[in-house]
Formats: structure tokens, sequence, C-alpha cells
């Protein structure tokens, strides 16, 4: 284990599976930090700044949502949440408490890894900090210019259309719930007009994929929501 590699804060209860995100994450240069309640992992979030977060949901002292909702007060750090709730409206509620990823266990470490890797990226591209520019992959959005392409293929939107894929491509690689949509593109009083983001989301594939029916860049999350492909 390398002593320079991100700091990734483990808040997790059982023994058995911090010892194995020890070992696993060690041995790809990541500096662990564990904690096992939601009062130590608020403490080790403030005072070891980590990179990166992954959290269990059901902790001693409480939910691990209310760490989230915490947290979120003062930091935009990465949560992914790794939980043996695996219903859709556990996923729902942890995205919508300001959790950036969604695990259910069990779960291979290569998928962990790769969800991590994604996180941190997104995190320091600054994507949502206001640059002119955004490339995902072979998608670019050029904010000055108000263009679009894909694969320097240029695609002629509608402001609904690039509002709603600047949201996605500024979160890339994150599950975005119909309701985060519905309220950064079409306000808070959409709250209930989920076919909107159905009838959008198929006109943007219909612009943007090879094959509309069998989306590379615009994928779905069953009963949740959206995520623009970021590379794995």
């Amino acid at each position: 284990m390398t002593e320079t590699g991100p700091v990734v804060l483990v808040v997790e209860d059982e023994p058995q599976m911090r010892r194995f995100l020890r070992a696993s994450l060690g041995a790809e240069g990541y500096r662990v930090v564990e904690a096992w309640t939601v009062a130590d992992g608020l403490r080790m979030a403030t005072t070891e700044r980590p990179e990166l977060v992954l959290l269990d949901l059901g902790l001693p002292d409480g939910d691990g949502l209310d760490l989230v909702r915490r947290v979120r007060e003062w930091s935009p750090v990465p949560v992914i949440v790794l939980s043996a709730r695996g219903r859709e409206e556990d996923k729902v509620a942890a995205l919508d408490a300001g959790a950036d990823d969604y695990l259910p266990k069990p779960f291979g470490t290569k998928e962990l890894l790769a969800r991590m890797r994604v996180a941190l990226r997104h995190a320091r591209s600054g994507a949502g900090s206001g640059d002119p520019v955004l490339e995902v992959g072979p998608l670019r959005m050029d904010h000055d210019r108000h263009e679009a392409s894909v694969g320097g293929r240029e695609v002629r939107l509608t402001p609904i259309e690039w509002k709603l894929l600047a949201l996605l491509a500024q979160n890339a690689g994150k599950v975005l719930t119909h309701s985060q949509i519905l309220r950064e593109v079409w306000g808070p009083n959409a709250s209930s007009q989920t076919h909107y983001v159905r009838v959008y989301m198929a006109e943007l594939r219909k612009k943007l994929e090879a094959d509309p029916a069998r989306p590379r860049l615009l994928l779905t999350e069953p009963g949740v929501g959206y995520r623009l492909a970021d590379g794995g």
C-alpha cells in the first residue's frame, strides 16, 4: 500500500466487511480509514478529510442516510452507499439524500473499484464548476456556443433537451433519480411528472445513440432514474 493514494473513509459496522475493504482497497493503493457508527463517521469525515466515503446504511447508532445528509451540509465528497437493502425505494432514498452511487451487497470488487474511479474522476474534474466545455466520452457540449456533438457529429437539441443533457453530463457516472432530474430541469412543481423525463430521454436517445433501443451512453437505472455513462 502506498502513502500517497486517495483517502477512503469506510463507515461499516461489520468487522468482516471492514477487513475485506481494507485489504481490497489497500492493494489498489487507497489509504483506508474506518468508522463503525454514524457519530464516528461524521467525526472522521471532518478530521480525516477523505476523498471518498463508502457507507453502510444500517449502523448501530442510526441510519447511514443521516450521515449523508449531515456531510452534505458542508462537503461535496463523493459517497457510495454499500448496503444489503436492495429495494428501489432504498436506492432512491439514498441518492435523494445526497449519495453519489449505491451498490447493493453482495458486490464484486471489480465493480466497486470501477464505481470508485468514476466517483473520484467526477469529483476531481469539477464538471459542475461552470467550465464552458464539457466532454464525457464521445459527448462534447460547448455552453458558450450552445453546440453539442457525439463522436464529432453535431446534434441539434431543444432548450429542454440541452438542459437535461447538461445535467447528466455534469454528473457523468452518477445516478440521478427522477425527482432530482425533474427538480433541476423543470422546477419543484414538476416533481410528480415522471413522464416528462421518459419522453425527453427517448428523444435524446434518438439523437445521440447509434441504436436507441440499446443505449450505450444514456443508461436507465430501473425504477430509480438515469445515468450518463462515464467509462466505468
